[in-house]
């Protein structure tokens, strides 16, 4: 893990030239950098306009300079934060400036580790930062910014606290075996069991919605050649993204767009169409075609209604992608009847809301308002594994009134959902979650 004794500096906006660029200082060593570069300290907490100085009294820019003293600030040690022109050599020379004050370059993330490690916001919460910057669609925006005011982390936080009262209950009942009343037999006890299972499947349920917000869902497009793939891309982005022509094997390479379906964040991928003997940079295309759809969430079998090939499918794809079989150009033809087929016109729009809705129960999403929030990989993990421990403890219980092994199976379970908000950490999880940061947060 870096030094957190050091002072580090990093530029808090993306680089590239912009009317405002904002360079952020954290550390010990701020104020006595404030004096340097600045002729003074400011006032905590209140804009003041400044020239940035180097060590030789050179004038590098002068805007705004914001000073928050430890403990009131972002990372729980004192900030500097200078506001100065957006040009990248100007940025580039107040760094360079602050690092020859003393202070070192920030590494990835650095800025919200310090928030986390100094209590500031817990991992959850410093995740969701990353998620609210990287948000797709308004929808994830606001689950990201719910996480980011804690509610994921303290949906997390009273299930522990439920898991912590069994062991209560449970460990009275082992450590006083004399007492007449059997405390592993009484109906408190299996009302707070029950109220525990339902409170684990709700969450895993909202976490499974926060993660398809979070990152997405990809579905790719594939068919012979001249079904209507590119037109389909085209209907669904609302935009000419797709050159579409009457020859076959126009599209040679896999295009990439996103949509919107209800607040969720679907990439669309359209390919080259798939057939027998091609030309030499076409075979490319359809070998990047079936890539693609090997590694996609879902795939979109599209077939002419009017020439359907149904044993075509099973041949060109990958196993263990779910596909969906849509028939276009229905505003000529009934589309066939065949079982869970999408009859659809790329050309008139018919079928397509119906198309939007598949995608969006494939992906397992329910657009859930307010009530949503962000989540990743490893809090699905870590709750799969805390329900699976308190699962067991219950298995225990039921079949071998097994109190000792209970009482385990419930510690094990709320040391797994303390991973998530970082109750429970190590540094190397800390540091593969705040590398994927931009610097500067």
């Amino acid at each position: 893990m870096p030094n957190l004794a050091d002072t580090i500096v990093a530029a808090a906006t993306p680089p590239g030239t912009g009317g405002v660029s904002i360079v952020r200082i954290s550390g010990a060593a701020s104020e006595e950098i404030a004096r340097k570069l600045l002729g003074s300290l400011p006032a905590p907490r209140e804009a003041s306009f400044k020239s940035f100085r180097n060590l030789a009294g050179e004038k590098l820019d002068a805007g705004l300079a914001l000073y928050f003293p430890a403990p009131a600030s972002f990372t729980g040690e004192s900030v500097l934060e200078l506001h100065g022109h957006g040009g990248p050599l100007v940025t580039s020379l107040i760094q360079d400036a602050v690092v020859a004050m003393g202070a070192r370059r920030a590494e990835p993330g650095e800025f919200s580790q310090r928030a986390f490690l100094n209590d500031k916001l817990d991992l959850v919460q410093a995740e969701a930062i990353a998620d609210l910057i990287n948000a797709g669609t308004s929808q994830a925006a606001r689950a990201a910014l719910r996480s980011l005011s804690g509610a994921f982390s303290d949906s997390v936080t009273s299930l522990a606290e439920q898991l912590v009262r069994l062991r209560m209950h449970v460990e009275a009942a082992i450590d006083f075996p004399e007492e007449e009343i059997d405390f592993l037999d009484d109906d408190v006890l299996r009302q707070r069991l029950a109220e525990c299972a339902d409170a684990f499947q709700l969450l895993q349920t909202q976490a499974q919605q926060g993660r398809v917000l979070r990152d997405g869902f990809q579905v790719v497009i594939v068919g012979k050649p001249n079904v209507g793939k590119s037109s389909l891309l085209n209907l669904l982005s609302g935009e000419e993204a797709a050159i579409v022509t009457e020859i076959a094997g126009t599209t040679r390479d896999v295009l990439r767009e996103q949509i919107d379906i209800d607040g969720l964040a679907v990439e669309l991928v359209d390919t080259a169409g798939l057939r027998e003997n091609p030309g030499r940079v076409e075979e490319e295309g359809i070998r990047r075609a079936k890539l693609a759809a090997s590694n996609a969430d879902a795939v979109l079998w599209i077939q002419d209604a009017a020439n359907p090939e149904p044993g075509a499918m099973s041949e060109s794809l990958a196993q263990g992608v779910p596909v969906t079989v849509v028939y276009n150009k229905i505003d000529l033809c009934d589309a066939p009847g065949a079982i869970d087929a999408i009859g659809i016109s790329a050309k008139t729009g018919e079928g397509v809301e119906r198309l939007r809705q598949h995608i969006s129960k494939l992906a397992g999403y329910e657009n859930l308002g307010e009530g949503a929030f962000t989540a990743r990989k490893r809090h699905l993990n870590a709750l799969r594994r805390a329900a699976e421990h308190f699962s067991s403890g219950q298995t225990a219980l039921q079949e071998s009134r097994a109190g000792e092994l209970l009482a385990e199976e419930l510690r094990l379970s709320q040391q797994a959902l303390g991973e998530i908000t970082g109750a429970v950490s190590s540094d190397d999880l800390l540091g593969r979650i705040f590398s994927e940061f931009c610097i500067g947060k």
